[in-house]
């Protein structure tokens, strides 16, 4: 046999992935989503709490205006890469109309959902070494994105005697001089926390103060609780809106997860940078999926108050059943759809001949012996905590969490 040749021993010693691409974590609340799909495909009960999906259909005038769409020639062609301008209107309008702040249609770049959102502005904001502060819990795409476009996270972490909120002293103490970005999300994903507007605003005057951008993840505004309010920063901080890149979506207020139409809103230069990327990227937004979001966006609010409705119900029945298993605490919160307990009282304890060191262990062992799926802490930069989804159906809400408890219950 021949000795191999100087170029087949060099491409042997390379990798197959980048380092860049290779460093990417998967998705964990997709990874649970997956996993309880296939268990449910094999014939097991499972239920899953882990994506943050509405369980209830796209509005039936969100549908109709899609299939009009569908048969209309116009939207069988390339359209802007920046989006279909009646679609920029609606979302300055609407925009006005949910938070007051006040945009123009050059300040908007509509994207393939929430997270190309959040992975573009990321890429148009940072320079390789520049720092975002990250308060945790996170969701879990905002470091991948961070990472990715050569940032650096730095994470501030919230826990629930504070509401999961962070103080203008924490960001303040995580400030450095490579500092350029603060990640801001109210109402919540994973921890359903809303940051009042006191905090809000002096956030916001902080970042003017230092010159630091705010992202600002704003997609769970209408899914609010209890008097809370969803406040918008460049809203309750004028100054600020030269320096902040507001992120938003269909995907969660008309349960069109799968239409794929999310938006960036900032200052025109920025977007300018981030629509030439998109050009390359990906192009325009799928036509059929803007038409449908020209409705959802026009439209009436109804269906979007049912679903809230709805939502508030699930998330009392939750809080009232995790709360009642021994060693889970659990905050009520106040916006979005997730529960956020602290679950570190039963780590180190024993649940059917396994040791449960960790909260990945916990979940691991819910899954198996309870046939529930949630997402361990781990996932959002808190070990010690689950979170769980409740825009599920009511019945499911509460066998599942029934379920889940019997199990922890057996924990010594």
């Amino acid at each position: 046999m021949s000795a191999p040749s100087a170029a087949e021993s060099t491409s042997a010693q390379k990798p197959r992935i980048s380092a860049r691409i290779g460093g990417i974590a998967e998705s964990a609340t997709l990874a649970v989503d997956a996993k309880a799909k296939a268990l449910k495909a094999e014939g097991r009960p499972v239920i899953g709490f882990g994506a943050g999906e509405p369980d209830f259909p796209t509005p039936p005038a969100i549908v109709a205006a899609a299939q009009e769409a569908c048969a209309d020639p116009r939207n069988h062609r390339y359209s802007p890469a920046g989006g279909l301008p009646e679609l920029k209107a609606a979302i300055v309008a609407k925009t006005e109309r949910d938070s007051g702040y006040e945009i123009a249609a050059n300040q908007v770049l509509v994207t393939n959902g929430g997270k190309q959102a959040v992975y573009q502005t990321f890429a148009t904001l940072l320079d390789p070494g520049d720092e975002v502060i990250l308060p945790a819990p996170y969701w879990t795409t905002y470091p991948e994105a961070i990472a990715l476009a050569g940032g650096v996270a730095t994470v501030v972490v919230t826990g629930p005697d504070a509401g999961y909120l962070p103080s203008v002293e924490q960001l303040e103490a995580a400030r450095t001089p490579r500092t350029k970005v603060l990640l801001w999300c109210s109402p919540s994903n994973p921890t359903g926390a809303v940051a009042p507007r006191e905090l809000t605003e002096a956030v916001g005057r902080w970042a003017v103060e230092n010159g630091i951008w705010v992202v600002t993840d704003e997609i769970y505004e209408h899914l609010v609780y209890d008097g809370a309010e969803a406040v918008s920063m460049p809203v309750a901080v004028p100054e600020l809106a030269d320096t902040c890149v507001v992120l938003n979506g269909v995907a969660k207020t008309y349960a069109m997860t799968g239409w794929r139409v999310g938006w960036m809103a900032g200052p025109a230069d920025v977007i300018k940078a981030a629509t030439n990327l998109q050009s390359h990227l990906s192009s325009n937004v799928a036509n059929v999926s803007q038409r449908a979001a020209i409705e959802a966006l026009s439209g009436p609010l109804d269906a979007v108050e049912e679903m809230r409705t709805a939502f508030d119900r699930r998330r009392r029945t939750i809080v009232e059943l995790l709360s009642a298993i021994p060693g889970v605490q659990c905050p009520t919160p106040k916006g979005a759809f997730y529960a956020y307990p602290a679950v570190g009282e039963l780590l180190g304890k024993q649940i059917r001949g396994q040791k449960i060191e960790t909260s990945l262990d916990l979940a691991a062992a819910v899954l198996e012996h309870a046939e529930v799926a949630v997402v361990p802490g781990e996932a959002f930069g808190t070990p010690g905590f689950f979170r769980l989804s409740y825009a599920l159906g009511d019945d499911d809400l509460r066998t599942g969490v029934e379920r889940m408890g019997a199990l922890l219950r057996e924990a010594q």
